[in-house]
């Protein structure tokens, strides 16, 4: 199995791995190249995001600067709006729904250590030590919003219809229809369903 498979299905994988170290330079730099873009030239902006990004569906707007990890694990949806400073550290895939909106400053994690501190890292044959790595995927429904500030934790799915409350701590899944807030997010009442 290779390290991309392995970081793909969840295991704990090598970061260090070449082809892994490419995958992440390509996105880096196809990054920069979007962020750099002029707001205006809205045709070579969705020319540069529809060659990082895994997934481009219908008007979707993302607006500059967006910072990404490998990029080819993030899937937005129709209509979908990223607005300006939001980070997706892809190394799971990131799946938006249609409809859905980032407010700023939105950060969305996949990657996990282990917990204990010794288990963190792994020595290698040259002397150096290896952090240990996994990832674990977030999912965003269709027509929902996440406050500006968010940060949604690896391995998180927010339902359809749902609001997360600016400067939320997302540590647990929410369902649908429900308007959430907080550090840690909870529940605190429900919409009518869509």
């Amino acid at each position: 199995m290779t390290e991309f498979e392995k970081k793909q299905s969840g295991q704990i994988y090598d970061t260090r791995d070449p082809d892994l170290r490419k995958q992440q330079s390509c996105a880096k730099n196809l990054m920069r190249i979007y962020n750099n873009l002029p707001a205006e030239d809205v045709e070579e902006r969705s020319r540069v995001l529809s060659q990082l990004v895994g997934g481009l569906g219908k008007n979707v707007r993302v607006n500059q600067p967006i910072y990404v990890d490998y990029g080819s694990n993030i899937h937005l949806g129709d209509n979908s709006f990223v607005n300006m400073h939001c980070t997706l550290l892809d190394t799971a895939p990131i799946t938006i729904g249609e409809n859905s909106m980032l407010g700023p400053d939105v950060k969305i994690y996949t990657a996990l250590h282990p917990l204990e501190g010794g288990e963190r890292f792994s020595q290698q044959p040259d002397g150096t030590a290896a952090v240990k790595t996994y990832a674990l995927p977030v999912k965003i429904g269709r027509f929902t919003w996440i406050g500006g500030g968010s940060i949604i934790l690896p391995g998180i799915t927010i339902g359809d219809n749902v609001v997360i409350g600016a400067g939320s701590v997302v540590t647990e899944s929410i369902p649908d229809n429900a308007i959430a807030c907080g550090n840690p997010c909870r529940v605190k009442k429900y919409n009518p369903p869509i």
